[in-house]
């Protein structure tokens, strides 16, 4: 098994429950980790799950808005196991950096985990 990490990617989106959310937009920082049933011998590209496909697939998900970041990481997850099969496991977790609460200082995020 191998494990690709893509850490503190960054985006501003549109996802939230509340009508400012979903004018305004907000800052969010996202780390993915896909474990692959990967030879140990990774002499070439087509051998191992492509970073930059990941990203690329992350970044498309992350346009289009969502009222909650349980749906958005559940659907994420299924969107990269739907792209390569021979992922195993993904963990995602997702922190929207400027939380829409009055007088609240800090970060509020989720993190899903699935087996396939």
């Amino acid at each position: 098994m191998l494990t690709i990490h893509l850490h503190q990617l960054k985006f501003f989106a549109y996802h939230g429950l509340y009508e400012d959310e979903k004018k305004t937009g907000n800052n969010f920082e996202m780390d993915v980790d896909v474990v692959a049933d990967i030879p140990a011998a990774v002499t070439k590209l087509e051998h191992t799950v492509d970073y930059a496909v990941l990203y690329q697939l992350i970044e498309s998900r992350m346009k289009q808005p969502t009222a909650l970041l349980e749906t958005l990481v559940h659907d994420l997850a299924e969107k990269l196991h739907a792209h390569d099969n021979r992922i195993k496991t993904i963990s995602i977790r997702i922190k929207k950096l400027s939380a829409p609460i009055k007088n609240f200082n800090g970060v509020v995020g989720v993190t899903y985990k699935k087996d396939f």
